[in-house]
């Protein structure tokens, strides 16, 4: 058994008690064995002890302290990621793409992205391996961990005609006139009839897109439910790569039970414009539930006394929401993206947000879980992809589905079929 600090990726055998000290911080603390086989953090403030009064009181400290420092015991994997990964064609060309992308390079970042959304199987391996390589440059430089609060990933999801894209033109620059760099992924729709999209959310970002601070990627949501992308998550992980601290993840136009988005981001943002309707409106479940912060746009003009009164009727609703974190109480605010009012008390409150949360530990754990949770997001769709591309599932799926629109069989027993054929026969892929 090893302990692995997650905080600053040192390795240490649980029964060697041993201090370490939070580089850019005074919190110090003291790694020793614990009776649950569990790496103990004994907290003392800004002070160090190496000798807890008791075991007892220590255990007490490592179930109930404030995990900012986030440690694990872990069984070592006998699992390599040379393993994992295979044999991928022409490793040469991905290390020049991955050095041009962590030399900050805007053309290779654009490559790197085109590369993670391409489904084809060889790019999808050329793929993986870059991704790989920019965790392996996170784990080495400690960026990635030791100060993952210098990435704040920031998603911004309303209905259509919210003004989601004039809002991040505004922000956006507010931010690199910060010194700060941002980079905006925006999810455009695509057609169910035709397939494209017009990925024009872009063309309401002009100033934005002449910013070298900024960086801005429109993606076709190519018929993934949720308001984002199959790569939307890869494509944050390569922005922090080539150097954005703030990334925004803009959805298309998505409705009560579209907010996939807020599984790959810190902060969940929802846009409504000043007619986004009433309290019970607001108390109902969906995505108004996940969101950390409601931000009411257009509040200027004719328009704002009805954005005054849909914030508090909000601002009441929300009373009625169950908390998701500890530390946090959503937020309701109102701005004008036209008059470009309110955008620093925003970023204010987005900030404020992220310092709680980084503090008491909700920040790295929630990055944690959305791992997990997109890992099996990425098994189901690639169990799918595999289920329709089955030789057999292609002989029989047009006599079945005839069967089914004859009303000869039912739709379910069609697909236990077709799953007990797949089952019984996997292909392997090439």
């Amino acid at each position: 058994m090893i302990t692995t600090c997650f905080k600053n990726r040192l390795e240490m055998l649980v029964f060697q008690p041993s201090k370490y000290y939070l580089f850019g911080s005074r919190l110090q603390h003291t790694l020793q064995k614990c009776k649950c086989r569990a790496s103990l953090c004994h907290w003392t403030g800004s002070s160090y002890s190496p000798h807890p009064s008791s075991h007892k009181q220590s255990s007490r400290n490592l179930h109930l302290a404030n995990s900012y420092f986030s440690c694990k015991t872990i069984k070592r994997s006998n699992l390599q990621v040379h393993n994992v990964l295979g044999d991928v064609h022409d490793p040469d060309a991905i290390r020049r793409l991955f050095n041009g992308l962590i030399r900050q390079d805007r053309a290779s970042l654009a490559r790197s992205i085109t590369l993670v959304e391409s489904t084809h199987p060889q790019k999808k391996k050329q793929a993986q391996l870059l991704l790989t390589m920019v965790l392996e440059y996170f784990r080495n430089s400690n960026d990635h961990h030791l100060k993952s609060s210098r990435t704040f990933r920031i998603g911004l999801s309303g209905p259509p005609g919210a003004g989601k894209s004039t809002f991040i033109e505004v922000f956006g620059k507010y931010l690199t006139q910060s010194g700060r760099r941002v980079a905006v992924l925006a999810v455009d729709p695509s057609s169910s009839t035709t397939g494209g999209s017009l990925l024009g959310d872009k063309t309401r970002m002009i100033e934005l897109s002449r910013d070298m601070s900024a960086y801005i990627r429109p993606s076709p949501s190519t018929g993934t439910l949720g308001g984002v992308t199959r790569t939307t998550n890869e494509a944050i992980l390569l922005c922090e790569g080539a150097g954005y601290d703030v990334i925004l993840v803009e959805t298309v136009g998505v409705g009560q039970s579209e907010f996939a988005v807020a599984d790959m981001i810190d902060m969940f943002c929802l846009l409504i414009p000043p007619a986004g309707g009433d309290e019970l409106q607001g108390i109902k479940k969906g995505i108004v539930e996940v969101a950390d912060i409601v931000v009411v746009n257009k509040s200027d003009g004719d328009l704002l006394p009805a954005a005054r009164r849909i914030k508090a009727e909000y601002t009441s609703a929300l009373k009625f929401m169950r908390p998701r974190s500890k530390v946090w109480k959503p937020k309701v605010t109102q701005i004008s993206s036209k008059e470009k009012q309110g955008i620093q008390e925003l970023w204010e409150i987005m900030e404020n947000f992220k310092i709680k949360t980084f503090t008491s530990g909700e920040f790295l754990r929630k990055r944690e879980k959305q791992r997990k949770l997109w890992l099996w997001s990425h098994i189901r769709d690639n169990i799918m992809g595999k289920f329709e591309r089955h030789p057999q599932v292609q002989d029989l799926v047009s006599e079945l589905e005839e069967l089914v629109t004859e009303g000869h069989i039912t739709p379910g027993l069609a697909s236990d079929f077709l799953l007990d054929r797949f089952i019984q026969d996997p292909v392997v892929e090439k």
